[in-house]
Formats: structure tokens, C-alpha cells, sequence
């Protein structure tokens, strides 16, 4: 029987964090816990062409200063590779291999010793003890088990790649968040800059992380002041500014709201970047409690920056955006708005509220309209004017 299987007593176990290495690009160490354990399986998933690919190989090449990097791909060729490496600007000292037999892969690994390997798509990878064909539920079970395998044999991190489809294919990596230490996934659109890196299973850190990134040129840059890029600056009728947590990082966001005459017989309802049926309940609340009626009105939203807002403490953004249309109305200069909407109408607090406004001051913000929150009665850098319900608040309207 060897040595790991026999019970301990938890007491004498070494409790020690795993030494990490961090990778050289601060949002992808902050989204891993604070860098890459050895040994350890991570899968990064998202849509075809979001990233995946630019980012790890930007990580690959910083990993080089401190040891062997093994780049795996079976999807393009070798001087594919060297062409996205050189716009990239990464090193040439990486070694990359173009090969979908992973039984000849672990021969290399076996050959180079690398402490890092990245797998560059799990879906065109396979084993030859499967007869199926590659992408299929056997392959990619197999294909895992054997890199998880080489990662806790050789003490070398797999980075793995995943596609996801449209149509929730299964080739999709949600496959294989058992088999795994950390599943992180790129979120946005492939036509817009901004990619969100997010944590959803993390053995070795938290999963309230998220990294921020915009697609360039030349590769992925971090974004390390997101909240400027999620803001307009105009106070303009039909804006309103919130702060929403994404993980454990305030985030300032616009919202913007146009009403206009309907051309149909049912007029629209359309929210970009914030769920829609989310939108229609706050104008039924609108209407209802405040007596603001839209229902002649198409009413549009957005959230600027193409950021998704899913935060309810947005909610009082676009209640204020909505009506400041209505009205013809904005909201004083440097205002920012936080709370949820009830269906009473009432304005609640949302957690984390004095990091929410210490961001919205740290933005220069000199005003933040909230619900009452008793942890807020410290602050003196803003102006904090609390309101109890909508028709309090849409009185703050100029």
C-alpha cells in the first residue's frame, strides 16, 4: 500500500498554501487565487475567437523566465503559431508542438520536462485506446484523465482549452469541471474589445475573482481601472451611473435609457447588456408606484462599455435613467445611484455597500443616492443622500 493512502489525523497535515508562480499578467494571477499551482489542471473555456488561445500564449512566453514551456496545438500549424507569436511579440524560445495524439504528447513531456503545458483544444485532441472520433463524450474523458494524470505524475501544470458552442454542444468543457482543479471562463462578445475572465471552480483560490482584458493588436491587455472604461463622463437626460460587484471588484457602469413614439402595436422593450425581463418589471414598478407611464413609449436600454449587468443594485440606475427620459430630466453632476427595486417600490440596500461607494468616491463622485445602510454613516468624502422608495429618489431629478 503506498504511503498517501493510509488515514491521518488532520492535525498533523501540513497546511501550508502550495507555492505558486505567477504568470506576468495581474488578472489572470488574481482570477487563479495569486498565480498557478504546480501540478494542478486548469481549464479555460469560452466561444471560438474570444481569446483563449492569445492569452495563454502571452502567459507562456512570461513563464519562460522562470521555466520550460510546452505549447500544444492542435488546431494550427507551427508557422500559424510563430505569425500570432510574433504580432503577440512573444519569445521564440517557447517550444510548441503541433499534435493531436496525446499518447505522443506525453512522450514529449516525458522527453522535455516542461513545468507548464498548454493543450490547445482539448476538442482535437485523441487517445488511441478510444475508437470514437475527436470531440466525442470517450475522447475527451480520456484525453482529461490522461493530462491530469501527466500534471500530478510530472508535478507540471495543463493549461486546457475548451470551445463552447452556441448550441451547448458536448465537446464544451462543462464536460469536465469534475476533472479539473480550476475552471475559468472568457465571457463577451468576439466583436466587442473587453473579455471578462471569470472563476466558476477554483481548488486553489476563490471563485469571486474576475480579470478584465481588452483585445488588441497585439494581444490581450489588462485592464487594471475597469471602471473608466464602463462610464461616458456625459450627464446627460436618460444616463445614471451604479456601481455593481463583479466577484469581489466594484464596477462602475452607465446606464442609459431612450424612450421613443412606438410604430407598433405592442410597443418594445429592449435592454442590451442587462436581462430584459428584468427591465420590463422595473417599468411595471415605475408605472405602478411612481405613476410613470411608458406604456405608449418604445423603451430602450444599455448598459455602456458592452459590460453584461446582471447586479440588482443596478436597479435603481435604470429606474432613474428611465424616468430622467420621461421627464426630460438628469440627475445632479457627479451623482451616482445604488439600490435594488422592490415591488413595493421600496429602495434596499445590496451587500458590500461601503466598498460600492468608496469606488464611486474614488472616481470622484461627490454625491451617492442609496437606501439607508448603516455602514455607511462613516463616510465624508461624498455627500451620501439616503431615499426610501422611487418617488423619493426621482424628487432628486433636475
Amino acid at each position: 500500500m503506498s504511503s498517501g493512502s493510509g488515514a491521518v489525523r488532520l492535525s498533523t497535515v501540513d497546511g501550508r498554501e502550495a507555492a505558486r508562480t505567477k504568470t506576468g499578467i495581474g488578472e489572470l494571477d488574481r482570477v487563479l487565487g495569486g498565480g498557478i499551482v504546480a501540478g494542478s489542471v486548469i481549464l479555460i473555456g469560452g466561444d471560438p475567437g474570444i481569446g483563449k488561445s492569445t492569452l495563454l500564449l502571452q502567459a507562456a512566453s512570461n513563464l519562460l523566465s522562470s521555466a520550460q514551456v510546452l505549447y500544444v496545438s492542435g488546431e494550427e500549424s507551427k508557422a500559424q503559431l510563430k505569425l500570432r507569436a510574433e504580432r503577440c511579440g512573444v519569445s521564440g524560445d517557447l517550444l510548441v508542438m503541433t499534435e493531436t495524439s496525446i499518447a505522443a504528447i506525453e512522450n514529449e513531456v516525458e522527453r522535455t520536462k516542461p513545468a507548464f503545458l498548454v493543450i490547445d483544444s482539448i476538442q482535437t485532441m485523441v487517445s488511441t485506446d478510444v475508437a470514437s472520433a475527436a470531440g466525442s463524450v470517450t475522447q475527451i474523458r480520456e484525453v482529461t484523465a490522461a493530462l491530469t494524470r501527466i500534471a500530478k505524475t510530472n508535478g507540471c501544470a495543463v493549461f486546457i482549452v475548451g470551445h463552447v458552442t452556441k448550441e451547448g454542444a458536448i465537446a464544451g468543457p462543462r464536460l469536465l469541471e469534475h476533472m479539473v482543479d480550476t475552471v475559468l471562463y472568457f465571457e463577451g462578445d468576439r466583436h466587442d474589445a473587453f473579455r471578462l475572465l471569470r472563476a466558476v471552480k477554483n481548488r486553489f483560490g476563490s471563485t469571486n475573482e474576475i480579470g478584465i482584458f481588452e483585445m488588441r493588436g497585439d494581444g490581450m491587455a489588462e485592464v487594471s481601472d475597469p471602471s473608466e472604461m464602463f462610464i461616458s463622463g456625459n450627464n446627460d437626460t436618460g444616463c445614471a451611473v451604479a456601481c455593481i460587484m463583479e466577484g469581489n471588484r466594484p464596477i462602475l457602469v452607465e446606464v442609459q435609457s431612450l424612450l421613443a413614439s412606438t410604430v407598433y402595436a405592442n410597443p418594445r422593450r429592449m435592454a442590451a447588456g442587462m436581462d430584459n425581463n428584468r427591465l420590463m418589471l422595473l417599468l411595471a414598478v415605475l408605472e405602478r408606484r411612481a405613476g410613470v407611464r411608458t406604456g405608449e413609449k418604445d423603451v430602450y436600454t444599455n448598459a455602456v462599455g458592452g459590460i453584461r449587468v446582471d447586479d440588482r443594485g443596478a436597479d435603481l440606475a435604470v429606474i432613474m435613467a428611465v424616468a430622467g427620459s420621461v421627464f426630460d430630466k438628469r440627475l445632479p453632476e457627479r451623482t451616482a445611484v445604488l439600490g435594488e427595486v422592490s415591488l413595493t417600490g421600496e429602495i434596499r440596500p445590496v451587500d458590500r455597500m461601503l466598498n460600492r461607494v468608496g469606488e464611486c468616491v474614488r472616481r470622484g463622485y461627490t454625491r451617492v443616492i442609496t437606501p439607508y445602510s448603516g455602514s455607511l454613516k462613516g463616510i465624508k468624502e461624498a455627500e451620501i443622500v439616503t431615499v426610501r422608495n422611487i418617488r423619493d429618489a426621482l424628487s432628486l431629478l433636475v
